[in-house]
């Protein structure tokens, strides 16, 4: 549809897709504005009663002139589609600006008000929605709130097509059942005749949702979920006010003559709920570790003054009711001396640990003061003149130190060191410290290093469990983006991740390279979701762990709203780290949630302009959003700066393809072709290049071989909608299938 034109529409992007038909943005050549179009399936108004019935309440709904409506400008007919065209909302869906852990209550309050405005101007008109729920409600750029669909969710009125509601949507579209039943009310999913009081159910339904983050009844299956509206109550909300809390139970009562008789009464409830004090709720302590600074003259030792914010971060992290910022958003600020409240408000943090090391021979002098952002003021300050045998000591003291001025209550037994001592043996530790710092640059060389750092700290510790973890990254990562072969590095990620969980079963880092293995390589996913579901519990604030449980299990077995919210999670714990950032778009992407992914995309180049991950995964996304051109200029800038990398040629190729500049793509598989002549180039890339040149037969022989050899990154590019445009069909089924996937 993207490129056509349609009366005087310009059709473009692709915004999103459901039961009621695709949405796409315009351009209006006659009146010179931007609107959405909805194209609707051919079954809709294939009936000449329902064609009646569908104009008649479309052009109701078109009259609701209300500033948190979508207005309805037109429904028309041009070549074969039947279409409306309605007011173009740019912003994202209530759907993706949820966060995790639920909205603060007095935005969810703003936001609910503004949506009972809006249901209580239709309910008046005679219209009820019936099918509202955070996807069908968009957040503009200056935090209005515009529900849509008004009106079109009446075409499955039994009385028309004499089905249930339910019944409709399990015929309909089987793949958006669960978003549609965990919105519906009890008389909606029983197939009884339902009112404007459904509607408030639904909105109870939504309000529960921003302010938890989760839904009220959640099933595994559009059946399980169903019978949870039906038999169940949903879970107690925390740290609302008892007036808030009594609305949302109120709507959200099984039977309609039990809940709010109106939308006006709803709104009239929560004006009273706003007007009245927030519940005073004790904040949780925050903070951000600084890298501290290296005052030596030697530079080399920048591992070591690295390592040891980065030890005490990871022991702050365990400690129960203290939010800490993740390592990668903390060094974002590595030596860029910005003001301190800046970096504070930046990390969303109330307090910021910053040190120096200045290290001589065996002796070493930490520095380390701890700011409130609130006025600048130092609350705690400390030097420490040791040994490097007594680091363990120093970062224990350090960490204790904060932990009684910022009043944590710590749940472990007296005088257990915060900081676990995992080696005896100062060296070891210290080889260890100088991988980790390698590892992190992740560049080929640096990764190279890394490993020889961890092995250096096995032989000297071979029962240190930490480097050990660290070498099973190495190997996972050259595997994945190096020039490792991949083949030859999974025995070796398996057995070091392995060594690590049986030295310290309690450590969360050798469970995550294990399961991505399982999963990716094995294709065991039950296996793979073990140990993410571990690493969880043993820290619930690992960013790493919820981004790669996201695309290395969720992702892969389907769970996208899952995966969508674990991914989100990772960048509220890492807001700037460059792996949550572009794996959260394009695992937006994947969803189907086009309009957050672009956002995401976006804003991960703004904060990464010059890596390879920014271009490569947000290439991809926007390539796989419709945004073809936008899309092939990052990944042609990714190309000169990294000339020859065979996976931004493939992506740059897919993006050529649905352009039609089918030279360019002959370009592009003709070099690739004689690369992998002379080095190991992934069959994965090659079967993807064979199948957006045209040679679909060729592309799947090498994509069947790929998944038979198991190259990590085959499940995430057989998922990237960008390339399953190319794929379609049974045989593209036939390798999720192979992968024990459906």
């Amino acid at each position: 549809m993207t490129g056509r034109t349609l009366l005087q529409y310009q059709i473009g992007v692709k915004l999103g897709a459901g039961g009621m038909g695709e949405v796409y943005k315009a351009k209006d050549t006659r009146l010179g504005r931007d609107v959405a179009i909805k194209v609707l399936p051919a079954g809709m108004i294939d009936n000449p009663e329902r064609r009646q019935r569908f104009i008649r309440e479309a052009r109701a709904a078109s009259l609701l002139n209300h500033p948190n409506i979508v207005t309805i400008h037109d429904i028309a007919e041009a070549d074969g589609a039947h279409f409306i065209v309605m007011e173009y909302v740019p912003g994202k869906t209530l759907a993706d600006a949820i966060p995790a852990r639920g909205m603060e209550p007095a935005v969810a309050l703003r936001y609910g008000q503004q949506i009972a405005g809006a249901l209580a101007k239709a309910h008046g008109a005679g219209i009820v929605h019936r099918d509202l729920k955070p996807a069908n409600i968009m957040l503009t750029p200056e935090d209005t709130v515009k529900v849509l669909d008004f009106g079109l969710a009446k075409l499955a009125d039994s009385s028309v097509i004499g089905e249930s509601d339910a019944t409709l949507t399990a015929q309909t579209q089987a793949g958006a059942i669960l978003g549609t039943a965990a919105y519906m009310s009890p008389e909606q999913a029983d197939g009884k005749p339902v009112d404007a009081r459904s509607d408030i159910f639904s909105f109870g339904l939504v309000l529960y949702e921003m302010l938890s983050g989760q839904r009220a009844f959640a099933g595994d299956s559009p059946i399980t979920t169903l019978a949870a509206i039906l038999r169940e109550e949903p879970p107690q909300l925390r740290n609302i006010s008892p007036e808030l809390d009594r609305i949302v139970m109120r709507c959200l009562r099984k039977d309609p003559a039990g809940r709010f008789q109106t939308m006006l009464d709803v709104m009239h409830a929560l004006e009273d709920a706003a007007s009245r004090p927030a519940p005073v709720v004790e904040k949780i302590p925050s903070i951000a570790v600084l890298p501290f600074a290296n005052m030596s003259g030697d530079k080399d030792n920048e591992y070591f003054s690295d390592g040891l914010a980065e030890e005490i971060i990871n022991a702050l992290t365990k400690l129960p009711g203290l939010k800490v910022t993740a390592r990668t958003s903390a060094f974002a600020f590595k030596g860029k001396h910005e003001d301190i409240r800046g970096i504070g408000e930046a990390l969303t943090v109330a307090h910021i640990l910053e040190g120096s090391v200045r290290r001589a021979g065996n002796r070493v002098r930490v520095t380390a003061q701890l700011i409130a952002i609130a006025d600048g003021c130092h609350l705690w300050s400390e030097r420490y003149d040791r040994e490097m045998s007594d680091i363990f000591a120093i970062q224990d003291e350090i960490s204790q130190a904060i932990v009684d001025v910022l009043k944590v209550k710590l749940i472990r037994q007296p005088n257990q060191p915060i900081v676990p001592r995992r080696t005896a043996n100062p060296a070891a530790h210290q080889s260890y410290l100088e991988g980790r710092y390698h590892f992190m640059q992740f560049t080929a060389a640096s990764l190279a290093r890394g490993l020889e750092c961890y092995r250096r700290s096995v032989a000297l510790d071979p029962d240190y469990a930490a480097p050990h973890a660290g070498l099973a990254e190495c190997y996972l990562y050259l595997s994945l983006y190096g020039p490792s072969p991949f083949r030859d590095a999974i025995p070796k990620v398996l057995a070091a991740a392995e060594r690590a969980i049986q030295l310290d079963p309690g450590a969360v880092e050798g469970y995550l390279p294990r399961g991505i293995i399982r999963g990716a390589y094995e294709y065991n996913w039950s296996a793979a979701d073990q140990d993410f579901d571990k690493a969880l519990q043993l820290n619930p604030d690992d960013a790493m762990a919820h981004y790669r449980r996201g695309i290395w299990f969720l992702m892969p077995t389907g769970r996208m709203d899952e995966a969508v919210a674990e991914c989100q999670r990772a960048v509220e714990l890492d807001p700037l780290s460059i792996l949550t950032r572009c794996i959260e778009a394009f695992v937006l992407n994947i969803a189907g949630r086009n309009e957050a992914a672009i956002q995401r995309a976006r804003s991960a180049l703004e904060l990464f302009p010059d890596s390879f991950l920014a271009y490569f995964l947000s290439g991809m996304t926007l390539g796989g959003c419709g945004w073809f051109e936008e899309a092939a200029a990052i990944v042609e800038r990714g190309s000169r700066a990294i000339p020859g990398d065979v996976w931004l040629a493939t992506v740059q190729a897919a993006i050529y393809a649905r352009q039609g500049r089918t030279e360019e793509v002959s370009g592009i598989l003709g070099w690739v072709g004689e690369l992998s002549g002379r080095e190991a180039a992934p069959l994965v890339i090659l079967g993807m290049l064979q199948a957006v040149s045209g040679n679909l037969d060729q592309g799947f022989r090498l994509l069947e071989t790929a998944v038979e050899q198991r190259h990590l990154w085959t499940v995430p590019m057989l998922r990237a909608p960008l390339f399953a445009e190319f794929l379609a069909g049974p045989r593209y089924q036939d390798l999720f299938r192979k992968m024990n996937l459906t």
